[in-house]
């Protein structure tokens, strides 16, 4: 008799965790149950944030959790952030694209290229949850093209005024700190880009929610207007010089993004075993009929692959030699099969898969915004065509 793989770890990764690893990521699995499965399907319905939340994140370290214990953040390794990732999109892509920005796009930035002034000022309460953080790089004609960006930043007595529009914004509503990136120098030469903490209760500064959405409906997106907002020369990310520092801080993101997607995909699988095995049609269970095994063996198979590439990736991380390449690679790739097994999950579960009860159409329409945004899948293809072939085609 063959033997029953009922879980998602078909490979046995969890022998390779640490023990340090496999209780962090238990522990975020606890609370994602506890929390938020409890909620997010009305925050779905509703099309809010569940800010309640964000207390609980704090207090359980998954705010920045890779970052330094002196600044307040849990000091974890990039595997065990990785998981955390992983066990906060099992809930919804939405809660875990608030920790990913505030940890990776707010939280990086300021420790990798400010001043330890505002690392003391800020980092401490993004870690907590005191404060809420954006990243605004993307805007409404620029987004597979940062270097393109229109907003400026001018030189004032004494500091800077910004003026432009960012757009897909996630946090953006809610923050209580942006991080702009904005034009210092002529349009166009991405080396005047820098960096720039901005409390958003600054005159001058506004945002407003991002509407008419079809994905990611229990997420802050939103749309930031800035015009003549002052700020002193303090404000600047000090060791922000050019485009490359905005796309460090994207890596961290599309790292998180790797195992995130996985999370989604687990999701889906766990739920559309656990209703072919109690969906009868036929005198029989729909998991005993070639068409649902396929579906099933296809699933599993795609986030075993996924699991793999993530897990590398992490260690490779960890050990300071992982690339740029190979974070497109695993976002671009495991986004991917995610995508599929929501769609072929939804389409086990048959008419009961459009209904919010169930997981599937829900991870399945967030995915869809997961494709795109931190570089579209098609961008990724490109990152890794240049990578082997030394060719930009962009």
């Amino acid at each position: 008799m063959a033997p029953s793989f009922k879980g998602v770890d078909f490979y046995d990764l969890d022998s390779l965790f640490s023990d340090e690893e496999k209780m962090v990521r238990d522990t975020i699995r606890e609370w994602v149950e506890d929390q938020v499965m409890p909620v997010i399907q009305e925050a779905y319905i509703e099309r809010r944030f569940p800010r309640d939340l964000i207390a609980g994140m704090g207090e359980l370290g998954m705010l920045g959790a890779n970052l330094p214990e002196e600044y307040g953040c849990a000091g974890l390794n990039n595997v065990a952030y990785g998981l955390i990732m992983q066990e906060l999109e099992r809930g919804d892509s939405g809660i875990r694209s608030f920790a990913s920005v505030q940890g990776a796009l707010v939280m990086y930035p300021i420790y990798a290229f400010g001043s330890e002034e505002q690392r003391r000022e800020w980092l401490p309460r993004l870690a907590s949850g005191d404060a809420i953080g954006c990243f605004g790089l993307t805007e409404p004609d620029y987004g597979s093209n940062p270097g393109g960006m229109v907003t400026t930043a001018r030189r004032s007595d004494g500091g800077w005024v910004l003026n432009g529009t960012k757009m897909w914004i996630t946090n953006g509503s809610m923050s209580d700190v942006a991080i702009i990136w904005a034009q210092t120098g002529e349009i166009g030469d991405t080396s005047g880009i820098r960096g720039f903490v901005v409390p958003t209760d600054l005159p001058g500064f506004s945002a407003r929610d991002q509407k008419g959405k079809l994905s990611l409906l229990a997420s802050d997106t939103s749309e930031l207007h800035l015009e003549d907002v002052e700020i002193p020369e303090s404000a600047i990310l000090p060791e922000t010089s050019g485009l490359k520092n905005p796309l460090m801080c994207l890596t961290q993101a599309r790292y998180g993004i790797a195992w995130g997607a996985l999370g989604a995909a687990m999701a889906c699988y766990d739920e559309a075993l656990n209703y072919a095995g109690e969906r009868v049609m036929f005198d029989g269970p729909i998991a005993g009929k070639q068409i649902q095994q396929t579906r099933l063996a296809d699933m599993i198979t795609g986030i075993t692959q996924g699991q793999l590439m993530a897990y590398r990736l992490g260690r490779m991380k960890d050990d300071g030699t992982m690339t740029p390449f190979q974070v497109s690679m695993a976002k671009r790739t495991n986004v991917d099969m995610a995508c599929e097994v929501a769609r072929e999950a939804r389409r086990l579960l048959g008419g009961n898969g459009i209904l919010v009860e169930y997981s599937a159409m829900r991870h399945m329409a967030n995915l869809e915004s997961v494709y795109t945004y931190e570089g579209t899948h098609d961008i990724h293809g490109l990152i890794l065509g240049q990578a082997v072939t030394g060719l930009a085609a962009y």
